[in-house]
């Protein structure tokens, strides 16, 4: 938390007391904005949420009880919470501890393990080559190009560093993408936008290339974002 009437007041972590009312907040929209465009009206209150300051005079976490069907649920919860609280991953392992399985209310859900032989299809497989004994110029040419690799490897590597340090200390300026915003972007509105997927097509996609759910989504994303960037750009799409 931060005393805001302090002069030159910091955050700092203090112990308090939490009030409910402060916290869980049930905002009073208007009913016809809500019923005449319920996907609308959820985004654009997750729209607002995002250009307005959390209130650091105390716990830095809100829960928003949007009392109002939509397409896909009967209403809606959106949780605020500042990143120095957790970040993604720690809060779903947060919200996953607060559950309880539906067979036995008193064991904690386990997340499904993915071994060795579900990464065993085609997306994983190496190309083969076929195997030849080495003769003596085979084996001097084999070192050869390990070290001019490793050279290679190695002066790429130092490139990195200088450009990273020279970027990290500003003598060089990050080059300006689609994907970056312009100084002052994050007190501007933002639109948060929700599709849902089919999990069966999903499940289908996995099946059929036999991988992970996970490789299906982050292989989903990544068209997206490729397809976003060439509409944008008018490039071509094999550079």
């Amino acid at each position: 938390v931060m005393d805001e009437l302090e002069e030159d007041a910091t955050p700092k972590w203090v112990r308090t007391t939490v009030d409910l009312d402060d916290h869980v907040i049930v905002p009073d929209l208007e009913p016809t904005g809500t019923s005449a465009d319920p996907d609308r009206a959820l985004e654009n209150y997750v729209s607002s949420l995002s250009t307005l300051p959390m209130d650091h005079s105390r716990p830095l976490w809100e829960l928003h009880v949007l009392d109002f069907p939509t397409s896909d649920a009967a209403a809606a919860l959106v949780l605020r919470v500042h990143h120095s609280v957790g970040d993604g991953v720690s809060l779903l392992s947060l919200f996953i501890a607060c559950t309880r399985r539906a067979a036995d209310q008193d064991a904690l859900p386990e997340l499904p393990t993915t071994g060795a032989a579900r990464r065993a299809g085609p997306v994983y497989a190496l190309p083969s080559r076929p195997w030849h004994p080495p003769s003596s110029w085979g084996a001097l040419a084999a070192l050869a190009a390990w070290v001019v690799s490793l050279l290679l490897l190695a002066w790429h590597t130092v490139v990195d560093v200088l450009c990273f340090s020279a970027t990290a200390t500003s003598m060089l300026r990050d080059p300006p993408t689609l994907f970056k915003g312009a100084e002052g972007v994050e007190f501007r509105p933002k639109r948060f936008v929700n599709r849902t997927l089919s999990l069966d097509d999903v499940k289908y996609v996995k099946n059929t290339m036999n991988c992970t759910v996970n490789d299906v989504l982050l292989g989903v994303t990544s068209a997206v974002l490729s397809r976003f960037y060439f509409r944008k750009t008018g490039e071509g799409g094999l550079k």
